[in-house]
């Protein structure tokens, strides 16, 4: 491959990675506050067992994810040089902001939470971990701001072959931004939903701590259920967003080779002929298209062809067609794996109606499998929006050739060498992770066996006790 073949990879391969632990960490921390507030409510201990044991998966996942996202940070400086200069004077206040205020209020109270069990009051605790939900939500937030000003620039002027930020306020009101921001923080907490539904569900099959258990697939159960209708809406928002900031993307996700004037259909399934710009093969809903975009019987919608000539007059000759097949697949990938946890909520909420949940075993086999769900929509979801945006890396304004580093200063076999590297170190990270994450399953919400459990009398002040294990 070509040097900026290797950096594309590069980039892909640290970014999935990545994102298979930041969404759990935002979802999980909101999760966990809940049950902390309805032990500070109802002083059933069982909840703050869950809320201990749901708390050594978060901070394994939390872990792992700091490392990998300074690891992405460093590929930047490395691969993608032009590109940071050219991009610097707008990332550089959003990027410190979410460094020096969500990212160390995030790490200062996870500091407070984890440690202050038998320190902290059991309301000052329950405050911890929700500062804690905070701060992860605003990191995603403010890496958000800087994502959506690539997918779609406001606030800005170029000044010596850089873009200047202009107005804050524009780049903080970008209309991507409000579309994109609660569509992945929506996700994330279903992630976090699916993650301890699945281990909730996996625990009651092996009837450990089945009563404990129940609970917590109660909370996760309510939780997903919520979320994976808001996240179909929100993202739908999002979607006909493209309309006007990116039709090619939606082109592109819907393999749509030329302008629908009136009535444009949906694809469920194509075969794409991309060299000749047409698809082979495709089933189709007639003008469904069109009702998701407009949200009404009529309305056009732009073709791939169409939309290249409009880029060609626009910024010179150039193939300004991404990756069709990639686009459109991913996007069903996403939209598929989103509508199956949708269905499984729902079911479990029935199930949990009726008290029947822990009768199915067959179901509750299902869900565990289905903690892969999330991961496979989260990284179809980010491949879609990214790839989609090809061959732009900050859309209209830079073409992602042009944002690679220099090649005298980085060859492509340091970004190879480089790439192999992070491959090895992310093989060990995630082999550690799933083997903490399998020990803490396995134990449960029993104690450390190598340490014996102590609880300190509880005082008018409602001190925590530390049912954490100690010596």
């Amino acid at each position: 491959m070509t040097q900026l073949g290797w950096a594309e990879l590069q980039f892909g391969v640290t970014t999935v990675f990545h994102f298979f632990f930041v969404p759990v960490t935002i979802g999980l921390s909101f999760l966990i506050a809940i049950m902390e507030t309805i032990y500070v409510r109802t002083r059933n201990p069982v909840y703050r067992d869950l809320a201990k044991f749901w708390g050594h998966m978060f901070l394994i996942n939390f872990a792992v994810g700091v490392v990998t996202g300074l690891l992405q940070e460093f590929q930047f400086g490395l691969d993608w040089a032009t590109y940071s200069k050219f991009v610097g004077a707008v990332f550089g206040a959003p990027l410190a902001v979410e460094a020096l205020a969500a990212f160390f209020l995030e790490s200062t109270f996870i500091g407070a939470w984890a440690f202050g069990w038998d320190r902290l009051s059991a309301r000052a605790h329950a405050v911890a971990i929700w500062l804690v939900a905070l701060g992860t939500s605003l990191s995603a937030f403010w890496i958000l701001t800087a994502n959506s000003w690539m997918q779609e620039p406001v606030g800005y002027a170029i000044r010596d072959g850089r873009a200047v930020m202009t107005s804050l306020g524009d780049v903080l009101t970008n209309p991507q931004l409000w579309v994109e921001f609660p569509h992945t923080e929506l996700a994330a907490i279903l992630t976090g939903s699916f993650f301890m539904l699945a281990i909730s569900a996996y625990q009651i099959l092996r009837k450990k701590n089945q009563e404990a258990f129940a609970r917590s697939f109660k909370i996760s159960t309510i939780a997903a259920a919520i979320t994976s209708v808001l996240v179909i809406v929100v993202g739908d928002a999002q979607a006909a967003h493209l309309v006007k900031a990116q039709p090619m993307k939606l082109a592109a996700a819907e393999a749509l080779w030329n302008t629908s004037s009136k009535h444009a259909p949906w694809s469920i399934v194509a075969i794409i002929d991309a060299k000749n710009h047409t698809n082979a093969f495709q089933v189709q809903i007639p003008e469904m298209l069109t009702i998701l975009a407009y949200k009404r019987l009529s309305g056009s919608v732009e073709g791939i062809n169409q939309v290249q000539a409009q880029m060609v007059h626009k910024f010179g000759p150039g193939n300004y067609i991404p990756p069709v097949a990639v686009t459109f697949y991913s996007f069903r990938i996403m939209v598929f794996s989103g509508m199956t946890m949708l269905a499984l909520a729902y079911y479990a909420l029935y199930l949990l109606k009726r008290n029947r949940f822990t009768q199915k075993a067959w179901f509750l086999k299902l869900l565990t499998g289905a903690i892969a769900l999330p991961y496979l929509a989260n990284s179809a979801g980010w491949i879609m929006t990214e790839v989609g945006r090809q061959p732009w890396v900050v859309y209209g304004l830079q073409l992602t050739a042009q944002g690679v580093s220099p090649k005298a200063s980085v060859p492509a076999t340091d970004i190879e060498l480089s790439l192999l590297g992070f491959v090895v170190f992310y093989a060990a990270m995630a082999y550690a992770a799933i083997h903490l994450w399998k020990k803490q399953i396995a134990r449960g919400l029993d104690p450390d066996p190598d340490q014996h459990q102590h609880e300190s009398p509880r005082d008018d002040l409602f001190l925590e006790t530390n049912s954490l294990s100690r010596p």
